[in-house]
């Protein structure tokens, strides 16, 4: 088994353990909490497959990611306490399941003819992202990487990376650092809590107030 097929089953781990969590504190039945670990695990991959034509989408063409997410969400269901406790952990997998599917993605592309930047990095990211996105939309919450921390932002640092290394290491070791990238830059933005500037509103408000007291 390749390291980055490693990084991945760990990875498929960690976004059905947050696909699963989300479920529950959401109070949605077992069918709910399996449904939502699963979607969070593959959904990136088959927006992916399906955005690049393939006849079947991986993840149904080989279902192992499939069952993987749905054991991990009985776990969660049967040892939900003690899972909850180790949150930086999960948070850890999270972030390596960001890197391992960012470049999967990238590789995905390369590996069908697209060779577009644009288009590269544009399936990096929803392979990365696009599960989580499934799930809060599932959910009815803003999806996570549009409103916290640098998530996209290090999927897609780590795709160009893969595209600034293609042409002169080919695409294993080019996979390689888009991993590296993108799980460095992850995991440094949660140790010093770092996050994507905001528009303020609260001054916009406040004048749009004065005008009409003024009126």
């Amino acid at each position: 088994m390749s390291f980055i097929s490693l990084m991945e089953i760990i990875g498929t781990v960690a976004f059905a353990v947050s696909g699963a969590l989300v479920a529950i504190e959401k109070k949605l039945d077992y069918y709910g909490i399996v449904f939502l670990a699963i979607i969070t695990a593959v959904g990136g991959g088959i927006i992916r497959d399906l955005m690049i034509n393939l006849p079947l989408p991986v993840a149904l063409a080989n279902p192992l990611y499939v069952i993987i997410s749905v054991a991990t969400a009985i776990a969660v269901i049967v040892f939900y306490r003690w899972v909850t406790k180790l949150q930086i952990l999960v948070t850890i997998f999270d972030a390596i399941g960001l890197a391992a599917f960012t470049a999967i993605g990238a590789q995905s592309a390369v590996s069908n003819d697209v060779f577009t930047p644009f288009v590269v990095i544009t399936l990096a990211l929803l392979t990365g992202t696009g599960g989580g996105i499934l799930r809060d939309v599932f959910a009815r919450e803003v999806p996570f990487v549009f409103r916290k921390e640098v998530y996209a932002v290090a999927s897609i640092a780590g795709a160009v990376a893969f595209l600034a290394a293609y042409s002169y290491t080919g695409i294993r070791v080019a996979m390689y650092i888009c991993f590296g990238v993108t799980l460095v830059i992850r995991l440094v933005s949660v140790k010093f809590n770092w996050h994507l500037a905001k528009v303020k509103t609260g001054a916009i408000t406040h004048g749009s107030k004065r005008k009409k007291e003024e009126r």
